[in-house]
């Protein structure tokens, strides 16, 4: 499903590659994740489009599995506060949208089994 090159800003990519050094993630995320940066298309965060998942947005998720509708606020994990919806684009959902587009479908090995995530919306937190 997932044949495009994701867009991610260079810190982005550095942290996914540090959380995967430290092992945080199932072997089956990591050979995602892995393929996913060998071919990553790495760019400035003022070049990165306003519909692509990433640090400092605001993402509507559709999980087809279940059909729910959820909107969640990605931050760095260092910033993140669940109880006031501000994620760490390290968590799962973030994971598996991070660099993908209004649009996209993703598939994504979560804990609990593979889920199938539709990005319905990107916008700034305001």
């Amino acid at each position: 499903v997932m044949s495009q090159n994701i867009i991610l800003t260079t810190g982005v990519y550095d942290l996914i590659k540090d959380h995967l050094r430290r092992k945080k993630v199932t072997a089956e995320q990591e050979n995602i994740l892995t393929k996913e940066l060998r071919h990553a298309e790495q760019i400035l965060r003022r070049d990165l489009a306003d519909n692509i998942v990433t640090v400092g947005k605001k993402v509507t998720i559709k999980e087809l599995n279940s059909n729910q509708e959820y909107q969640l606020n990605f931050v760095s994990p260092e910033k993140a506060k669940p109880k006031k919806n501000r994620h760490s684009i390290l968590m799962d959902e973030g994971l598996a949208t991070i660099g993908y587009k209004i649009g996209d479908v993703i598939e994504w090995p979560a804990n609990d089994g593979t889920k199938k995530y539709e990005i319905l919306n990107v916008e700034a937190v305001s």
